[in-house]
């Protein structure tokens, strides 16, 4: 018997499918057999290890090792050295998949890093050729430059990717438009596990002939197809339902000669457990340039299923449902309060959209459909609302696309999280209310909670429940749910999936779903394409049980830490519990808007997202595959790498806060390790700096002079290409200090007294900034303050772990500043960074002082002060272009920036950009320049290079200044000094 294809035996409904065992010789040779042949890159570390041991599933396997294709052929040549090993094989694009699709005891191949390019776009066919690893979004803005579309857009569009999509068989809010993924695909090009390559598509009678013809595997492959499909093609007429959104099994109706014997739709959906994706050809439809919403409001989420008969008939683009109970969970936790008050009145929502070429027509459609519903169905009882502005329908969509991820942790500790685990059933949409009112009833009976969300048009609901998976006995109820649930959906001719797939979590259950007869034709399915099972075995077909291979299950053991910084949320107490906020979605993976992950964003690496540290973090804390704790290279090369930018604070729908993950691991890493000569250089700096400033002129020539600059930077640990920032011949507290007064009051006015938080980059290096900030505020009628001593908030110590010192520096605020703090004094600062310290890390340092919540309330971006202050503005006749800086835009955001910008009078733009690449030390960093210019270059570079040199570049970040002087030679603003240029002309004139 070949080695390489043993013979299949038949496992109907056994639910004891086992781990592959691999001996230590085995994956020794394994990996230098990779190493070898592979040009990417081969990581068999427990780093890379745990990285791709979980998904956005509730399931945990560990990889035998990773592999990171550099194109197609390099993953052949991965798939070739696998069978000669004869180890299972799993590819994986964005690994957002729920139901367990994207782990298992397998070499792990993640194609996105470097397999995803758009090969072409044919407008004329309307089709496209695309790589497995290309984001669904990344195929979308191709395609939308000739006014075309990828229909299928999961919530998660922004990061999954082609090959996911295919083997998940996704569909997403436009699938009433235009179908699920697998009426998307024309053709693939797979390669089979026993090395057999080709293109497959829609095959007639006449080429299937040939092709079994012509033999070789081939021809094997079709004639044991065409075998299978005269054998069960009435119990496939007879026992496949006739809905939308049936993605549950393999899709063997496409087999059938209606359908045109089509094999490359067979394969969509198979979950990578049949062939390897290599290409795909892929049809696009036309994208309605213009598009309106209709938002109507039910006294409930099952009068608004009622009324899916009522929506089709107006032909809208996308038909979606959302309950109260996930507007009650973002409201809990004081999320989203903007975009859930543009909701019209109700219980229970539904998005309708509608796309045209114009915004006439568009409206028209929508205009005409919210007559009708508010006339014609229910009167009173449905509100309707018609959102036109752009604006206003991201922020609608934004409630749909993150409300259940934010949701994903119970704000009541003894209450279990709500979880997938029965996420995406699928019934006929005209029977969609009783299916929910059944399917509620269930839930109750139970002692569940849940939320209903999902895809109304299609009859796809998602459920997040209350499911306790944590215990024993939690798991045999769970279990017995599950069956039930599934029993549920059957009577209503339902799949047991309708978006996100089987994996592992609804596998078990297709036999309720098919019967033995149609389940043994999927087994010989896999078995034909692959004979060896090693293609993510234990998936779909012979698979695990869904309470097997549980990431958090009974044995799982929350850790208690001693840590530094407090962590605390009414989600729960703990570290352990902050790093659980993490549920594996993959935002941070999103290479477009948004602050979050610029490290990811310019190496495409899974250990340098926010998921990618946090899931190094879990296995870091759970001890089982990093077991050195706080002393793991893992760990602390991953967040090398991580610029504490705070944007997945606010950027990630659960607020996974890595920043303050990173600044806690370093406090305890570096307790045995030595610090980086940067940590004395950089990290302390608001200690050194007073010193230094007291001869200007020497530091600066040290540090700017030839041979004597570079031997200064080797030192500091400074990048050699990196300018270092030269030191004011006089700090802004001497300047002012040689003054009766800092600035002087308005005629006529009485001062109110404000505190001017001047840090150490605008006392030291731009005292120009904080002198300009000075005379706004004396203008707007404000006696400006400086502490009596000068302070520091400590904000580059977190960099170095050095959180014990900068815990001290903070209580020497809050002393200096108790009875301001007690009188309600506000509190202005300049700088961004040491800003969110007060608003952030104040908080988990001294998380039971009063005074540092009082403190943190009181204190203000000068942009937000100002902003706030009725004041008659002259106007400035100028250009600006607005860059954020990362921790403005996470704790403070840009709109009263902007509306400032309004008030002056200027033409203005907020550039679409993340990180600088700056981030305080990290860029000045030598091991970290290239990467910190690389991120530069993503995006900022290139917009400030288009813009007219006349145009003001305005922002408030010292190390944003710093990096677009160095990085395009442009000279750069604070706001305060930009208002001060307003104040200036008008005193002129």
């Amino acid at each position: 018997m070949d080695p390489v294809r043993p013979l299949y035996r038949f496992k109907a409904n056994v639910k004891e499918a086992k781990p592959f065992e691999a001996s230590a010789a085995l994956l020794q040779n394994l990996e230098s057999e990779l190493r070898a042949t592979v040009r990417g890159e081969v990581r068999f570390d427990a780093g890379a290890k745990a990285l791709y041991a979980s998904d956005a599933s509730n399931y945990r396997q560990v990889p035998l090792g990773a592999v990171v294709p550099v194109d197609v052929e390099d993953l052949v040549n991965t798939v070739r050295v696998c069978r000669e090993q004869d180890v299972p094989f799993l590819t994986r694009g964005g690994g957002t998949s729920q139901n367990g699709q994207c782990v298992n005891v397998a070499v792990v191949a993640d194609t996105s890093q470097y397999v995803n390019r758009v090969v072409s776009v044919d407008t004329d066919a309307r089709t496209a050729i695309v790589e497995p690893g290309v984001i669904c979004d990344q195929l979308r803005d191709a395609a939308e430059q000739y006014g075309l579309t990828f229909a299928p857009d999961p919530a998660t569009h922004s990061r999954c990717t082609l090959g996911g999509m295919i083997a998940n068989n996704s569909c997403g809010a436009h699938s009433v438009m235009a179908g699920k993924t697998m009426e998307n695909v024309e053709s693939l090009e797979i390669v089979t596990y026993d090395g057999a390559r080709f293109w497959v598509g829609p095959t007639s009678d006449e080429e299937l002939g040939r092709i079994i013809e012509e033999g070789g595997r081939r021809g094997e492959i079709y004639r044991e197809l065409r075998d299978l499909r005269d054998t069960y093609a009435d119990h496939i007429r007879a026992g496949f339902p006739g809905i939308k959104r049936r993605v549950s099994g393999f899709n063997l109706d496409q087999l059938l000669p209606e359908n045109g014997f089509n094999v490359a739709r067979a394969l969509v959906g198979t979950e990578g457990t049949c062939a390897i994706t290599l290409r795909a050809k892929v049809r696009l439809v036309q994208s309605p340039s213009c598009r309106v919403l209709l938002v109507l409001g039910f006294d409930d989420i099952f009068a608004a299923a009622d009324a899916v008969p009522h929506f089709t008939r107006f032909s809208p683009i996308a038909i979606e449902g959302l309950d109260r109970a996930i507007i009650r969970g973002l409201q809990a936790r004081g999320l989203k309060q903007k975009e859930i008050a543009l909701l019209p009145g109700g219980d229970g929502w539904v998005v309708l959209e509608f796309g045209a070429d114009s915004v006439a027509d568009a409206l028209r459609q929508a205009n005409t459909a919210a007559a009708y519903f508010r006339e014609g169905l229910g009167g009173d009882r449905v509100t309707a609302l018609v959102v036109d502005k752009k604006d206003q329908q991201q922020a609608i969509w934004s409630i749909r696309e993150t409300g259940a991820s934010a949701v994903a942790l119970s704000n009541d500790p003894s209450r279990p999280d709500p979880i997938v685990g029965w996420e995406d059933a699928a019934v006929d949409p005209l029977r969609l209310g009783d299916y929910l009112r059944e399917f509620q009833a269930l839930v109750d009976t139970f002692g569940y909670e849940t939320c209903l969300y999902g895809h109304f048009g299609d009859g796809c609901v998602h459920a997040r429940i209350t499911f306790d998976i944590r215990s024993a006995e939690g798991v045999r109820t769970w279990r017995a749910f599950l069956r039930e649930a599934a029993q549920l959906v059957v009577k209503f001719g339902g799949s047991l999936s309708g978006e996100h797939g089987d994996g592992q979590a609804k596998a078990e259950f297709l036999p309720i779903m098919y019967g033995p007869e149609l389940m043994r034709a999927m087994e010989t399915f896999k078995a034909i394409w692959d004979p060896a099972n090693r293609l993510n075995p234990g998936k779909v077909v012979n698979a695990y049980r869904a309470d097997e291979n549980l990431r958090m299950g009974p044995v799982y053991k929350p850790v208690r830490l001693t840590t530094k910084l407090t962590f605390s949320s009414p989600e729960g107490d703990g570290l352990q519990r902050a790093v659980e906020r993490c549920i594996g979605m993959g935002k941070c993976r999103s290479l477009d808007g948004g602050t979050m992950c610029p490290s990811f964003r310019a190496t495409r690496e899974e250990r340098f997202s926010t998921r990618g540290r946090a899931h190094l973090f879990w296995e870091m804390l759970q001890g089982d595959l990093i077991t050195d704790g706080w002393n793991s290279t893992e760990v602390k090369e991953a967040l090398d790498t991580c610029l504490a930018c705070k944007g997945c604070k606010s950027d990630c729908p659960t607020h996974t806060d890595m920043a303050s993950y990173k600044a806690e691991f370093l406090s305890h890493y570096y307790e045995r390790h030595r610090r980086p000569r940067q940590a004395w250089m950089m990290g302390r700096i608001g200690q050194w700096a007073p010193l230094a400033a007291r001869l200007p002129w020497l530091v600066n020539f040290a540090t700017s002079f030839g041979p004597l600059a570079s031997l200064s930077k080797r030192v500091a640990g400074v990048a050699l290409k990196r300018p270092i920032p030269a030191f004011s011949s006089r700090p802004f507290r001497s300047m002012a200090a040689s003054k009766k007064r800092i600035a002087e009051r308005r005629a006529g006015t009485r001062a109110r007294r404000v505190i001017l938080w001047v840090d150490t980059f605008n006392d030291h290096f731009t005292p120009d900034i904080a002198q300009a900030a000075t005379e706004v505020l004396a203008a707007l009628g404000y006696e400006v303050v400086l502490p009596r001593k000068r302070l520091c908030c400590g904000r580059p110590l977190y960099d170095f772990g050095l959180v014990d010192q900068a815990r001290e520096l903070l209580r020497e605020v809050i002393h200096e500043f108790a009875d301001d703090i007690r009188q309600g004094t506000p509190l202005v600062g300049l700088e961004p960074g040491c800003l969110s310290v007060f608003k952030d890390e104040l908080l988990k340092q001294l998380p039971a002082e009063p005074l540092a919540k009082q403190l943190a309330q009181q204190t203000y971006m000068f942009s937000d002060f100002v902003s706030a202050v009725d004041f008659a503005w002259p106007t400035l006749d100028a250009d600006v272009v607005l860059h954020g800086h990362c921790h403005q835009k996470a704790l403070f955001d840009m709109k009263r920036e902007t509306a400032l910008l309004d008030r002056i009078g200027v033409r203005w733009t907020l550039l679409d950009t993340g990180c600088c690449g700056m981030a305080g030390s990290f860029g000045f960093n030598e091991e970290h320049y290239d990467l910190s210019m690389k991120i530069g270059e993503e995006k900022l570079f290139p917009l400030l290079r288009a813009t007219a040199s006349e145009t003001f570049v305005v922002t408030n970040g010292f190390s944003c200044r710093e990096q677009i002087e160095h990085g395009v030679n442009r000279t750069t603003l604070h706001i305060a000094q930009l208002l001060q240029r307003a104040l200036n002309q008008r005193q002129v004139v």
